[in-house]
């Protein structure tokens, strides 16, 4: 697979990265362990070498599971994970004071069973804790040897441009793709100016870009998808068009929807790495070869000008969840 640099630092990683947080969190009960641990070592196999993953995702579980499947070629790839919740619980509220970094980058080292973090984001912006202390704090795990890049998550402008300041911040991570299109009004001209990468998450739109997900579908009552008002009955009919359309451009190019929404992404700046999640190994190397679709210049015309059309309802996050974002 093809690599990417996120951000002045030289971080280089595979241009499609793994979002780790479904095998054991947010999509409904935990992957089998054993599973999980084969998904990711077919991952590395197949040229991935950039994994996410979370303090938070379990709490702690997602951490452990990529400790123990990277052990075997841990200095070929490159692990992001995050702090910034409470007891590693969002539900908890938010916690980036400086000993909670500290303790949180400590306890990822052992979950991870690594002598150091490659990526260490803020999961969101604490509002109670001056983001110059924020960065300071990752700042002096750095020079310490603890962790080698910061990176922020669903950070707004502002919050960006302030941390920076303090530290480099090498890559942003947020959601991106094209159901949900809002980086590109303020976001991404500020990483371009300030040579930031950006990781978005749910490439696939929650995996509602597969093409596999109706108004007839049913979560598991532990899928966060069930509070997401974008997964309402009534928004995912509506926003079948999108679906709909993304088939139809697959067909022209013998893929399939979710390789076109990659390949789209891709296509937008040589600095935006995405990170499609799955639990399965057939959809793990269907993402992997979007890697290998080239959208011309008039494809990407086509696909903005029929997507400007389409307007997607629903809010993709919950009202409480909404408010943690873009700060």
């Amino acid at each position: 697979m093809q690599k990417r640099i996120l951000g002045k630092s030289g971080l280089e990683v595979s241009a499609l990265g793994l979002g780790c947080m479904g095998l054991s969190f947010g999509y409904g009960p935990a992957t089998d362990k054993q599973e999980g641990i084969h998904l990711l070592r077919a991952a590395y196999e197949k040229g991935i070498t950039f994994f996410d993953t979370a303090e938070a995702y379990g709490p702690y579980s997602n951490e452990e599971l990529l400790g123990e499947a990277l052990k075997p070629f841990r200095k070929e790839v490159v692990i992001a994970t995050k702090f910034g919740f409470k007891e590693g619980q969002p539900p908890l509220g938010l916690d980036s004071r400086p000993e909670t970094i500290r303790a949180v980058a400590e306890a990822s080292l052992k979950r991870l069973r690594t002598d150091v973090i490659d990526l260490f984001y803020q999961h969101r912006v604490d509002p109670n804790v001056p983001m110059e202390e924020v960065a300071g704090t990752v700042k002096q795990l750095i020079w310490e040897g603890k962790v080698k890049h910061f990176g922020l998550s669903e950070a707004g402008v502002g919050a960006i441009r302030r941390a920076h300041a303090v530290q480099p911040v090498t890559a942003l991570q947020s959601e991106y793709s094209l159901w949900w299109r809002d980086p590109e009004e303020e976001i991404l001209p500020t990483l371009e100016e300030l040579e930031i990468g950006f990781v978005p998450f749910s490439p696939l739109g929650k995996g509602f870009l597969t093409g596999k997900i109706d108004e007839n579908t049913t979560f598991d009552k532990t899928d966060f998808r069930n509070t997401v008002p974008r997964f309402s009955e009534e928004n995912r009919k509506a926003n079948q068009a999108l679906v709909d359309l993304l088939g139809n451009l697959a067909k022209d190019k013998n893929a399939t929807p979710a390789q076109i929404a990659l390949a789209w992404l891709l296509a937008q700046k040589p600095w935006i790495v995405p990170i499609p999640g799955t639990t399965k190994l057939h959809r793990l190397e269907e993402n992997i070869g979007s890697a290998e679709i080239t959208l011309l210049p008039e494809d990407l015309q086509d696909i903005n000008e029929a997507v400007g059309k389409i307007n997607v309802q629903g809010g993709r996050y919950s009202e409480q969840s909404q408010k943690m974002v873009n700060r």
